[in-house]
Parts: C-alpha cells; structure tokens; sequence
C-alpha cells in the first residue's frame, strides 16, 4: 500500500524535532534547563542558509550552551551523539557543523516516494491541510461604490480578496464572500438624479459603462453650475485670490465637460439642457440623500434601479474574471431596519460621544487611552487617534458610522471579518474597530482584519470617476486577450481557430489576475503590458505554459513501455531533489498563506515550481531516460509538478491549461 501524507515536508519536520527532543532528553547537562525552557527552545526549526548544510537546522546549542558554560559545538556534537536514525523514514543523517548548528538531511528517496504518490493520489486535494480550529469567516472585497465601471484599481482589491477566500477554504474554514453596496451618501444621489433628468432611459451598451457615463456627465455639469454661481457671487468682491482660483477650477471643469461631450454627445446635449432648467439642483441632491436616507419610496425606487443596472454591469464583469459572491449587501438596508440609528444611540450611551452643536463626535483617541490598545493596534503612545463624525448637523450618518453597523451585523453568522479595503483607508477601519470596542464587541474587534493593499499604478495616466478618466477592468480584460491571441498564434499557429481564442481568453485574465496578485499587498503595483504578458518571465503565461508544457510530457508517454515500477533513488540530480523539496513544501506555502493572509506567497512558490520545472525539463531527459525505473520516477515526478502547479494556480483563479 502506498504511503500517503498530506503534508511531506511538515512529516520531516516533525521527525526531525521528535529526534531532537529525545537526545535532549537523554543529555543530562541539558536536562537541568528545565523542561518548560527546553520545550520552547526547541520549537523552531529553520531551513539553513545554505542547501549543503541540510535541510532544516536548529540553533537550539548556542543559548543551551551558553547556560551550561561549554562550546556550543561541543555541545552539538554531544546531543548528535545521542540520536538514533534506525527507524526514521525521512532524516538521513544528522551532523554538528558551523559552530554549534545542528542540521538534519533528509533521506531523498523516501521524501520523493512520499511526496510523489502523496500528490498523485491526492490530486486535487494535495495541499489543502485542514486548519485544527475551522472558523466561519467572512470576506468583503471589492465593494465598489455603483456609480461607474470597475476600474484597474478595483480590479486588485477583487483579484486578492478572492484568493484570500480561496486561500482560507483550502485550509478548511467556511468561508463567505460578501459585496458591500454602498448606495448611500452623494456619489449614488448624483448618478440617480442625472439618470432621472434624463428620464431613466434604457442602458446603451454595458450596464455598469452606461451609468458611469451619467455620473460623470452629472458631476460634470453640476460642478460647473456651482463654480459659475459662486464666481457671480464675489465677481464684484475684492477676494481677486478666489476669484482666480475658482476661475480657474471652472476653466478645469469646462475642459474635462469638452472631452465628456466628445465621447457621449447625446447625452451630455439632453443633461445640460435638464440642469439649465434647474435653479439649485445642488439643493435637489441634498434633498435626494435626505430622502434615501429616511427610506422615501420614490427615492428608494429611484436609487435603487440606478443601482441595480450599475451592479449587473459589476456582475458582467466578474463573472469573466471568475468572481462571485455570496452576498450582496445594502448599506441602505441597514438604515432603514433601524440598524445604524440603534448602534448611534448605544454609542451615545458609553462616555466616547459628545455633541458639538449639532454634529455627534466619537472620541476614538480616548477608546484606545482607557482600554489600553494602543500597543495592541501597533500604535505609538505619542499618536493622537482622530475623533471620528457619526452625523452630521442635517442628522444624516457617514459612510464609517454605517460601517459599525454592519460589522455588528456581521459577526452574527462570522467568528472572523476580513475586509479587504485599500491602506488609505486604514484610519477609518481603525476607528471602526475602536467603535466596536467601545460598544463591548471585544472579541469582534480581535477578530476583524483590515486586509490593506496599496495601489495601482499607471505610467503616465491619472484616474479620476467624476471625469470619466478610468482605466476600466473590463477593458484590461479586452487587451490583454487580444495581446494574448497575438502571442498564442505566433506560438501555436497550427490550432484551431475557436481553440486559440479560448486559450486566449484564459491565458489574458489570469495574466491580468496574476500581475495585481504577485505583489506583496502593502507594495503598489505598477501596471505594463511587458510586465504581464511575458512567457519566458515571472507571469501568470509563464506558469500557464510550463503547466501545459507538463502535460504535454503526460501525453506522449507510453504506457506499455513505461509502465515500470519507479525507483526513486535513481531521482538524485540537484534538478530533481530540489524539485522534490519543493513539491513537499506546497501544503506549508498554503498554510503559510492562510495564516499571514498573503495570497502573493502562493504566487511566488508558483513562480519557483515553474522555474525550476523548466531547468529540469532543459537538463534531462524523461521520456528517453535509462534504465526504465529512471524513467517512471522521472514521469512521475513531472505529473506530481502538473499536479501542485494546477493546484497553485486554482487557488489564484486562474485557469491551468493542458495545451497551448
């Protein structure tokens, strides 16, 4: 019978501390530690800085040694001494080297075997360790206000979030996607005021364009009445400093409102005619926000079917990129059930609120002072918290206010809520989570992460929704596919016509997905077509590549003639080991992703699978390799490769190809 693991390279690790402690236990000298420092002192292993020294190493020698009064390397040797290899399986050999380091070799044709028939057998299941204590968590990403199209930018926060969800379900936790609809406030007012001037017309191509384009023909135009109307204003005043400012904010306006009327002459003709006729629409919009807000049926019917058309145009979009949610959210709702107005009164309860005049103020720096979080949040005790608005003097909330009503809502079907939220945002989920504190929700606050990711850049490009100047996701999607059929055809021009453009088609979105998820979050990414769509480089065509490569391999082998029974201690060529070492390490880089939320860490392993893959593949030969036995081990060893390289790859989204 086969034996099988669901983690090779934590099963090493184990033998080796088992090992380990049992030597200890058998030196008298460094029995008198003590057993609860011994224990804790024994706990890490690490991979050494270099491969010839082993494995995995302990520096367990340099403190014991220290305390016992002899050379550390004497006490290495020592302990060495005392461990007995006879029925280990994984560890080879064991030596005292660099000082005082202990280091464990690992037996390389048991691994091999272990790591082999434990990903084959496994298949898709390989990696995927479940965690010791599952939790029910929820992921709310993406969120984007339904106003305009997704952009580039979004596209990021969409792209990690669900990898992140990805990422925890490997690890056994029930995970939710949710989609936060923020309907409420000015930007929804402005799109649904202009859609209804317009007389609610039909949408004119994409959904989520077509409201986009309303919105910033709307901002547009209404920003340019208000200018107008302050300059007439203090035209005849001495204030010549404003005037030139605002003159020129309105010079600005009326630039950006001649591009918007070359892209949608239509519309932009019947809106500013609309507007003229109004003698404040600023006053309408207000009004518009007031009335969403106190749940006013023609207002919610109005803003409610704007957003509607925006969030199927989202659906569109995500869709292609093989996104979904579980839930989608309104943060309306959470007005009208009385929500937000009850968690407003139970903060006027605690001693963090005042009223300055007739704005509520929560005082988020004494919070933080009187439960002493400061160190706890990763805070300098010199750093002043600012306070945070929860209404304004016309009574309505602000969007943070609303935000601690649906944490609460959250955590009742959630033990962890992750919110995948930009880092310039990283003030108001600290407010946010003071809040929750200051209500009594502690463990809630614990248990809510702000997942912060930095931004998105565009060489020489500025995007801004109110003047339709975006990059949108769906047409990054566009050119990548068709900069991915240029270079498909190139390569393959002997495939089928549909066939090449479904490669196309998946080898584009996940060049796109691969390039905003390989980043560390905290970094910006900065976006170039080179960059993405490079075969030969660090990619998502690269890892798609040497996946198909794999399976190409597959195809071509005979089974009647290599149906030979492997001997994987013929696998000894550095290609091979460091292959091997590799493929056994995946369950660790899933675990290690699911508990550091860093979905780029499986992105970088993908990365090395690949490229190592293709060194192998370049320095030896499998299907003409001798003796036979070689050869199966060799089969072998590229099918497990295909296994953990489509296994990488489904956890980012991205499609693995058997040809290409």
């Amino acid at each position: 019978m086969l034996s099988i693991s669901i983690n090779p390279f934590a099963d090493f690790r184990e033998e080796c501390k088992s090992l380990l402690r049992e030597a200890v236990s058998n030196h008298e000298g460094v029995r008198s530690l003590g057993s609860s420092w011994i224990k804790s002192s024994l706990k890490r292993l690490e991979p050494p800085p270099n491969p010839q020294f082993g494995e995995l190493t302990s520096s367990f020698c340099f403190e014991a040694s220290r305390r016992l009064g002899i050379k550390p390397i004497e006490l290495a040797a020592e302990i060495v001494e005392r461990i007995n290899l006879s029925s280990s399986k994984l560890v080879d050999e064991v030596k005292a080297e660099g000082g005082g380091y202990i280091n464990f070799y690992v037996n390389l044709p048991n691994l091999a075997s272990l790591t082999i028939n434990s990903a084959r057998h496994l298949d898709l299941e390989f990696g995927r360790v479940k965690a010791e204590k599952t939790e029910r968590i929820i992921v709310e990403h993406t969120s984007v206000n339904p106003i305009h199209p997704l952009h580039i930018g979004h596209a990021r926060n969409s792209v990690l979030g669900d990898t992140i969800a990805r990422i925890l379900e490997a690890r056994g936790h029930k995970v939710s996607r949710h989609y936060y609809i923020d309907d409420v406030g000015r930007q929804s007012a402005i799109v649904a005021y202009g859609y209804k001037l317009l007389r609610r017309p039909k949408p004119e191509g994409k959904p989520d364009h077509f409201i986009g384009a309303i919105y910033s023909l709307t901002s547009c135009l209404l920003e340019i009445k208000r200018l107008k109307g302050e300059i007439e204003t203090i035209k005849w005043t001495c204030e010549r400093e404003k005037l030139a400012q605002l003159q020129r904010s309105l010079d600005e306006w009326v630039s950006v409102a001649a591009e918007l009327k070359e892209r949608y002459p239509e519309l932009f003709g019947k809106l500013l005619d609309a507007i003229e006729k109004v003698e404040d629409p600023e006053e309408e919009v207000n009004r518009l926000i007031r009335s969403y807000e106190a749940g006013d049926e023609e207002a919610k019917l109005l803003i409610r079917e704007v957003c509607q058309i925006c969030l199927e145009g989202f659906r569109q979009t995500l869709k292609r990129a093989g996104i979904t949610f579980d839930s989608w959210d309104w943060e309306s709702s959470l007005l009208w059930s009385g929500e937000v107005s009850g968690c407003v009164r139970k903060l006027e309860e605690t001693p963090y609120v005042s009223r300055e005049g007739e704005v509520l103020e929560f005082n988020a720096e004494k919070v933080a002072r009187d439960l002493n979080l400061k160190r706890s949040l990763g805070l300098r005790e010199e750093y002043e918290v600012p306070s945070l608005t929860l209404t304004r003097a016309d009574g309505t909330t602000l969007y943070t206010t609303r935000d601690i009503a649906y944490s609460i809502w959250k955590f009742r079907s959630a033990d962890r809520v992750i919110n995948v939220v930009g880092m310039e945002q990283r003030l108001a989920q600290l407010q946010l989570k003071l809040a929750l504190y200051a209500l009594g929700y502690m463990e809630e606050a614990e248990n809510l992460v702000h997942f912060a990711y930095n931004m998105v850049r565009l060489p020489g490009y500025r995007m801004s929704g109110r003047r339709g100047r975006y990059i949108t996701f769906d047409g990054v999607m566009d050119e990548a596919v068709r900069r991915a059929y240029d270079e498909v055809s190139k390569r393959s021009p002997q495939l089928d016509e549909d066939f090449k453009r479904r490669i196309s088609e998946f080898v584009g979105i996940g060049a796109v997905k691969y390039a905003l998820l390989s980043t560390d979050p905290v970094k910006p990414v900065t976006f170039t077509w080179d960059r993405i769509l490079d075969f030969e480089r660090n990619t998502a065509p690269y890892l798609q590549y040497s996946h198909a490569r794999a399976c190409s391999i597959l195809r071509k082998v005979s089974w009647e003639v290599d149906d030979v029974e492997a001997d994987y201690s013929l696998l000894r060529k550095p290609a091979e080991k460091s292959l091997i070492l590799l493929l056994a390490k995946f369950p660790d880089v899933l675990i290690e992703a699911a508990e550091s939320l860093k979905p780029n860490v499986v992105a970088e392993f993908a990365y090395s699978l690949a490229d190592r893959f293709n060194a192998f593949y370049a320095a030896l030969p499998v299907l003409k390799a001798e003796p036979p036995e070689l050869r199966s081990g060799r089969i072998a060893l590229v099918d497990a490769v295909r296994i953990v390289l489509r296994n990488s790859l489904r956890i980012m989204g991205i499609e693995a190809p058997e040809r290409m």
